[in-house]
């Protein structure tokens, strides 16, 4: 019987980001779970009261009910997601970590905002008007939880499947290398060369997709 699995999307994103993982997933018979988070990209003035804290909190709540539900689960986190899944792996009863371009070291905080106005172009879901209206003080906010989070990896112990793209716009490469430095656990790192900062929606995605199925199904 597989783990249940828990995917969190990135800042300011949503469930697209990491729902074509999950729907491969589900397809080998693991059941998949894709919240919408509150820092996603369609609530702008949830975002613009929102602190890093009350992010941290409601990943908490994701997970309590998955342990309540399920026991023990597995759990992936894409960009600002990568960072709550690990500090989440500390304290919950996760038997595997999934890391796409976890968010330790971003290019820069004027990039990220350029690259959130272009994915949500892409996506057509909102005008350009509505995308540049993106609440600065949340961006602080995201600063803020990397700079506070980023000292929970050195607690993890659990196996970690860590992907990085390498045409990453958003998140640097490096991040990679310090995140698989400072695991204590087993860890396997992988990089896709080919790939931006949408890593589940890019050309090496079926690859990815395979090689996070494996790391799942190894014993």
């Amino acid at each position: 019987m597989k783990q249940p699995c828990l995917l969190f999307h990135g800042f300011t994103g949503g469930p697209y980001e990491v729902e074509p993982l999950a729907r491969y997933l589900r397809d080998r018979d693991q059941l998949c779970d894709v919240p919408k988070l509150p820092w996603n990209g369609e609530m702008h003035h949830q975002l613009k009261s929102s602190h890093w804290e009350d992010w941290v909190r409601a990943a908490e709540r994701q997970a309590e009910r998955m342990a309540l539900q399920y026991g023990t689960f597995d759990l992936v986190g894409f960009s600002m997601g990568g960072l709550l899944a690990a500090y989440l792996a500390v304290r919950y009863p996760v038997r595997k970590l999934v890391l796409l371009n976890t968010a330790v070291i971003y290019v820069s905080p004027g990039r990220l905002m350029e690259v959130i106005r272009d994915e949500w172009k892409q996506q057509g879901k909102l005008s350009l008007l509505k995308a540049k209206s993106t609440p600065i003080s949340a961006t602080w906010q995201f600063t803020r939880l990397v700079r506070h989070l980023k000292p929970e990896l050195s607690q993890v112990r659990i196996p970690t499947f860590i992907a990085q793209s390498e045409r990453d716009q958003v998140i640097h490469p490096q991040s990679a290398r310090y995140i698989y430095s400072k695991l204590k656990g087993q860890r396997e790192l992988h990089w896709h060369p080919k790939s931006n900062h949408l890593i589940c929606l890019g050309d090496e995605a079926s690859t990815l997709f395979r090689q996070v199925s494996a790391f799942l199904e190894k014993e």
